[in-house]
């Protein structure tokens, strides 16, 4: 854990640690049950893809329902996890279990419920998803560890959410099959959140100076963290070219990408090194516009040309 574990260890933490139960609004805002919509639409982007626009009902309810348990158990777990943290940051000291909303034990229990949903979803998909699901949950749950110890961070979640239409995919088809596809799709989601997540740590950069937590601003300052960002976005925008290019998408598709780099575009306009008041607006309502244009105009498109499933 190195200098930040140091920092931590033998410090109060004012975190109620009993089992307060909590309302649903709190339960909800622990989990940002709103932030589905970041990866869950790429999720369904793949899965249309691999059926052909037409999903059977069973294997598109599980996929939903695997998808957001996953995201529910890293959630809770990366709070559970961050509790010492948070309480000492003063952007985050309203969690929930900074506040004592709800209890650190019941939290640690909503991750190790979701995690069983998500591995039962799984297993209730194809042979495949059910193999490849507990190394899914070792990345999903290990991201919340890789700030104390790696500036990488922002791209293990990147990685984390890229799992997303990959496991969309493998649902659908239960095997290694025309992977160009999906791995196309999940490196734009790599470094598309991977760029938004470094806008979003610099907010905390000297917090994260402070206790020796690694993030790329911390390690590079904001202007550079910045270009960094700018960077990946770069590279995610080359690659859904590369998609639509590579699964021969229509022009519904494009209407999107267009919208989608606009939208990058816009996002990296009303951020920067002088000026980080605009970064929940960048972060939340920017990319979650995005993701749901894209998957909204790829169903619209593989509706108007069907396209023959994997």
């Amino acid at each position: 854990m190195g200098d930040a574990g140091r920092s931590l260890r033998g410090r109060h933490v004012s975190a109620d640690p009993g089992s307060k139960a909590g309302s649903l609004g709190d339960w909800l805002s622990l989990v940002k049950f709103s932030h589905s919509i970041f990866a869950l639409p790429f999720a369904l982007i793949a899965l249309l893809l691999a059926t052909g626009g037409r999903p059977p009902l069973r294997m598109l309810a599980l996929v939903v329902v695997a998808a957001v348990a996953a995201r529910t158990a890293a959630m809770a777990f990366n709070r559970w996890v961050d509790r010492d943290i948070d309480q000492r940051n003063p952007r985050t000291v309203s969690r929930e279990l900074v506040t004592g909303k709800i209890g650190a034990p019941a939290a640690l229990a909503l991750a190790l419920a979701a995690s069983a949903i998500f591995l039962l979803a799984s297993g209730m998909l194809n042979a495949l998803c059910a193999a490849l699901s507990p190394f899914v949950l070792i990345v999903l749950l290990g991201y919340s560890y890789t700030k104390r110890f790696t500036w990488a961070c922002h791209l293990i979640l990147g990685l984390a959410l890229a799992l997303a239409p990959l496991g969309a995919w493998f649902a659908a088809t239960g095997s290694f099959v025309h992977l160009t596809t999906p791995l196309l799709l999940a490196g734009a989601v790599l470094t598309w959140v991977a760029g938004f997540d470094v806008i979003y740590a610099c907010q905390d950069v000297d917090f994260d100076r402070s206790l020796g937590l690694r993030s790329i601003p911390a390690r590079l300052g904001v202007r550079r963290a910045l270009q960094v960002a700018r960077l990946l976005h770069v590279v995610t925008v080359a690659l859904l070219a590369c998609f639509g290019v590579h699964t021969g998408l229509g022009v519904w598709w494009w209407v999107g990408y267009a919208a989608a780099c606009s939208l990058l575009v816009y996002e990296h306009t009303i951020v920067s090194p002088q000026d980080l008041s605009r970064v929940n607006a960048a972060f939340f309502t920017v990319n979650g516009c995005l993701s749901i244009v894209l998957a909204v105009l790829t169903a619209i498109d593989l509706w108007v040309a069907p396209i023959a499933p994997v």
